[in-house]
């Protein structure tokens, strides 16, 4: 009965490590898959963000530049 017992016990054992390997590479997947989507999304915003500020600058330099006034005319 005790190499019955032994044996159950190791194939449980066995089992147990399996199923740890299986969660921890399903955790790593879910983390790397989580870290692709936030590098996508960084990505995006950072092209939004520069294109922004592309055509604010065209905008800024197509803009007449404002009046300036003499300092005479200041005076009265």
């Amino acid at each position: 009965m005790s190499k019955a017992h032994d044996a159950s016990a190791a194939a449980r054992r066995k089992a147990n490590e399996m199923l740890t390997k299986k969660q921890d590479n399903e955790r790593t997947d879910a983390r790397d898959k989580q870290r692709q989507a936030e590098d996508a999304k960084i990505a995006k915003l950072k092209a939004l963000r520069l294109a922004k500020e592309a055509a604010d600058k065209v905008a800024r330099e197509a803009a007449p530049a404002p009046a300036k006034r003499s300092g005479a005319a200041r005076a009265r």
